[in-house]
């Protein structure tokens, strides 16, 4: 199954109608139109790209409800390592200033079950707070396991306890780490496992997911995974753009992102590490090497997409849809 479509036709500056802190270093956001428009329609695990600078573009899980079609709400986190993102945001973001958004996408949707494991890490829970709304008013059976530095660092509290003991809370400094093995070690038949949060988290989860039925697993990451080294380095291709009728050279130290912007054709980035989704483009032919942290293995054997920030080419041609 492909990722749903990219909606690149909405795009507007909206104002920060709400800005509060909902726990230590986290920041959330509510955005509006200032004449009041309604906004586009979304579903849980759909993110939008806020545009904090020409260069500086970052996305955020949309964490209120799809039924309100006149705000969008996000929650970010302040890093210390930040690349400016986050830093910009808890800094210049206050209630009543203007940020340019575009979106909303979604390259983590939810699929219809009879049973859901939601297991967040940290910030990792915004996605998850329409996933479960969502499953709760299904009638699914859930679980959520929500873990965090500290209680105090756990934003959200409040909203989860009213889902009573179908919360797990595990703050790291008074319960430890989530017991993956106990969570995870026998395959759930019908269930599906959903993960959001740090790298660590992630892959531990995919790897004891490793035995569960093939799509059992649906994981969202803040970081591109680390990519396995390619024997004797990446090889150049030629790289055929059928719509704009170019024939373009990508180079072994060139990305396709990179060329098709040399040559002056609109493609639109956001991330450049294969995580956001941004720049999803068609494959019309060619044997694509995947190397995005976004489709699942079924979605990269059908070969219908590709991420041109980072994925590349094995065969000697690619056709794109560009």
């Amino acid at each position: 199954m492909a990722t749903q479509p990219i909606v690149r036709e909405f795009e507007a500056d909206l104002t920060v109608v709400s800005a509060v802190e909902a726990a230590t270093d986290v920041a959330v956001l509510t955005l509006a139109a200032e004449d009041g428009t309604a906004l586009p329609p979304w579903t849980p695990g759909a993110h939008i790209d806020l545009v904090l600078g020409e260069d500086l573009v970052r996305q955020y899980s949309l964490c209120g409800s799809p039924g309100d079609p006149d705000r969008w709400r996000i929650g970010v986190l302040r890093t210390p390592d930040s690349r400016g993102g986050s830093k910009a945001v808890h800094a210049e973001l206050g209630e009543g200033a203007r940020v340019r958004v575009r979106g909303p996408r979604n390259h983590f949707p939810m699929v219809a079950s009879p049973r859901y494991l939601f297991i967040a890490g940290g910030i990792g829970i915004t996605p998850m707070l329409p996933m479960i709304a969502e499953a709760a008013a299904s009638g699914a059976d859930w679980r959520l396991v929500y873990g965090g530095r500290s209680r105090t660092s756990m934003a959200f509290l409040d909203e989860l306890a009213a889902y009573g003991d179908r919360v797990s809370l595990l703050p790291q400094d008074e319960a430890g780490l989530p017991d993956l093995a106990a969570l995870l070690g026998s395959p759930a038949a019908g269930t599906l496992v959903y993960a959001c949060g740090p790298t660590g988290l992630l892959d531990a989860v995919e790897e004891r997911c490793a035995v569960w039925p093939a799509g059992s697993l649906h994981l969202e990451r803040f970081a591109a995974k680390a990519a396995p080294e390619t024997a004797g380095g990446d090889t150049g291709f030629e790289l055929v753009l059928q719509r704009s009728g170019l024939t373009l050279s990508v180079p072994a130290d060139q990305s396709v992102f990179e060329v098709c912007k040399a040559a002056g054709v609109s493609v639109v980035g956001s991330c450049l590490e294969g995580v956001c989704g941004t720049c999803e483009t068609e494959v019309i032919d060619g044997d694509v090497d995947h190397r995005d942290s976004i489709l699942n293995d079924e979605e990269k054997e059908s070969n219908e997409f590709m991420m041109i920030c980072v994925s590349r080419c094995r065969s000697d041609r690619l056709t794109l849809d560009l």
